[in-house]
């Protein structure tokens, strides 16, 4: 049985089930509008890239909710730690850490470079994100980048996001970093 916002429940065979949620998910977001995010990373406790990241969602999260409640919106803020093959594959993780809008990435490119506290973690070297903004390249992507994609994503301007055809592999960083460290 699923339960949305209290509506009503509905419980069917597993494939109609699904296209009934989808179905009353979209009805559920054109009442009351929502916009959900995603914060996906691989550790809160050492990595510094991830630490940074959480607090600069935070911060945005802060200063830009009163004027969006005020209109009408709600936002919520899915926090997941990537700790497994499957969870990377659950939910396409691509980098660490990554912030999506409605399951869309606020960045177009992912850049990254080599990561010392999730290497330590796993004891191997490992690359996570670096966040581009305004010609510049950051470890913790600045809590303007933030701010821009959630009223973006708020007040109809697009994310762009790379389509791709591609089925989803886990990329090799994040293979390495599970594989690491499954054998400490």
């Amino acid at each position: 049985a699923v339960l949305l916002r209290g509506f009503f429940e509905v419980d069917f065979s597993i494939p109609v089930k699904m296209l009934i949620n989808l179905y009353l998910f979209q009805i559920y977001l054109i009442l009351c509008p929502c916009y959900i995010e995603n914060f996906l990373y691989l550790d809160l406790n050492v990595c510094e890239r991830c630490q940074g990241t959480e607090t600069n969602l935070d911060a945005a999260i802060k200063d830009v909710s009163t004027v969006l409640e005020a209109a009408g919106y709600d936002i919520q803020v899915n926090k997941v730690n990537i700790i497994t093959k499957e969870l990377a594959f659950e939910y396409e993780f691509v980098s660490s850490p990554t912030i999506r809008i409605n399951g869309k990435d606020i960045t177009i490119e992912v850049k990254e470079s080599s990561c010392k506290d999730c290497g330590d973690l796993c004891g191997d070297d490992v690359d996570c994100r670096v966040w581009s903004y305004e010609g510049k390249d950051y470890n913790e992507p600045p809590k303007e980048l933030i701010v821009n994609a959630i009223l973006k994503a708020v007040y109809g301007e697009t994310l762009e996001v790379k389509e791709s055809t591609k089925r989803y592999q886990l990329p090799n960083n994040l293979n390495k970093f599970f594989d690491a460290l499954e054998k400490k």
